[in-house]
This record gives structure tokens, sequence and C-alpha cells, in this order.
């Protein structure tokens, strides 16, 4: 098929729609930053692209709550549109503030009779987490994790602790293999219980991204983005960390998909 078109969605307070669009591009695909006004006044807009990605940052403030205001602008006007995206076969991700964004606007995990089946909360530590992680993934649904078993990669945020309503809902996500990316420990092993700083934000499960049940839509706490290359590795100079950076994978899978 032809090149892949990104919409990389921006609102105010977002701060990382450039290095999004840089990395989706460096993955081969073509991208377009957008604000969401701008997609608000012509939705019909969203189906020339292939790929939708919310980047990380603060939307209006995260006034009310971390992503809050962009889900309650996508539930109320953006609902019918993303509905006929996901139907299409095309991929969605949100990355840090997008993943609050696509679990809040029911987006990645669809309303029940109760309302949201999880979401993501105040950060177990009560405070801004921003650190270095690694990370075990389960490549064999989401289609961004496609081939990967395990990642490092940086975070930075206060609202990442994944929290799903009861305990049957949070063992229906992992029968379902929908809990795709968690915290592992210092050695990159996984744990029952990863203790901090290992899992920064106290997420169940150790939960750093979860996908859809149908592998396209995709949210994590972590930045790809911010590792695209060895020398963002904090301890390169020290030989360590891959080159390219084990971000640009997922975004490689992403455009490897589509074609």
């Amino acid at each position: 098929m032809a090149t892949p078109r990104v919409l990389i969605l921006r609102a105010p307070g977002t701060n990382c729609d450039q290095e999004t669009a840089f990395a989706f591009q460096r993955s081969g695909a073509e991208s377009e930053i957008l604000h969401v006004n701008r997609l608000l006044e012509a939705p019909r807009r969203l189906a020339d692209f292939q790929i939708l990605c919310v980047p990380g940052g603060f939307s209006y403030g995260d006034d009310l709550a971390a992503g809050r205001i962009l889900a309650s602008h996508i539930r109320r006007r953006l609902a019918e549109e993303l509905r006929e995206f996901k139907a299409a076969g095309k991929l969605i991700l949100g990355i840090c503030n997008g993943f609050q964004v696509l679990i809040k606007s029911g987006v990645l995990l669809a309303d029940d009779e109760q309302g949201m089946p999880a979401t993501l909360t105040m950060n177990e530590s009560g405070k801004y987490e921003d650190r270095w992680v690694n990370l075990i993934a389960d490549g064999s649904k989401c289609v961004f994790l496609q081939g990967i078993s395990a990642l490092t990669l940086p975070l930075a945020h206060a609202e990442g602790k994944f929290v799903a309503r009861s305990a049957a809902i949070l063992g229906s996500l992992d029968s379902a293999g929908q809990l795709v990316l968690r915290y592992a420990r210092s050695d990159g092993q996984p744990g029952n219980e990863v203790p901090y700083p290992q899992n920064p934000s106290g997420s169940q499960a150790n939960v750093a991204g979860v996908c859809d049940p149908s592998g396209r839509v995709f949210g994590l706490m972590p930045h790809p983005e911010r590792y695209m290359d060895r020398t963002q590795h904090p301890r390169w100079t020290r030989g360590e960390g891959h080159d390219p950076g084990d971000g640009l994978r997922i975004f490689e899978n992403a455009v490897r998909y589509l074609r």
C-alpha cells in the first residue's frame, strides 16, 4: 500500500507531538500534527489517515485529571468517527497522556453498564515519577509489540497507576491477553509484585501498557519516542543502550503492519 499516514493529535499542553511525528517518519510513515480543534471542526478528516496517535504531555493542563478534558471531547464529539476508524482495521496509539486519554474516553477499553472498567490514577508514591524502567512485553496479541519480549524505556508521569474496577475485571483483561506491557525488576525479569521504583506507579499486576481486544489499539505509560538512538540512553557513554533505541521498534511495527 501507499505510505501510511499518521495523525498526531495535539491539544493545549501537549508537548511530545514533534518527537512522536519524527519517530513515525523515521519508521517510514508520513506524519501530520493536527490540533484537536481542527479535527472537531471537520471530524471526517480522520478517515484520511491509517494511524491515530495521541502523544504525551499535559493536555489542557491536566486540570481536572490527567487526560480527562481531551477524553471528554473525544467521547462527545468524535466517538462515531473513531468507531469507524477502528472498524476499518486501522491503528490507534496513546503514549503517556495519550494512554490516559484513550482509557478515559472508552476508546481503549469499552465502558460496561457500570462505566469504565479501569483507569489510570495518581502514582502510589504520591509524586511525579521521571525515570527509566525495564519492561516485559507480550507481543502475541498487540500489533505494536510484535516480536518484542523486553524493552527499556523512559517514563515521566504523575498519574500512571493502572487500576481495574475489580479483581474480576483485572483477571479478565489478563486472561484475554490485553495486559501486554508490564514493569520488570531491575534485572529485567518479571515478578508477581515488582517493587517501587521498578514499578514506579504502583500499577496493579505491574501494568505499563494495555491493548484492546483486537490488538490494534494500544496505550502505554513509558515514552518510546524518547529512545530512538543509543545516545539517548542515560548510560550510553558506558557502552549501554541499543542502536537504534528500543522505542523505535514500536513505531516500526505499526508501519510494517499496515504495509
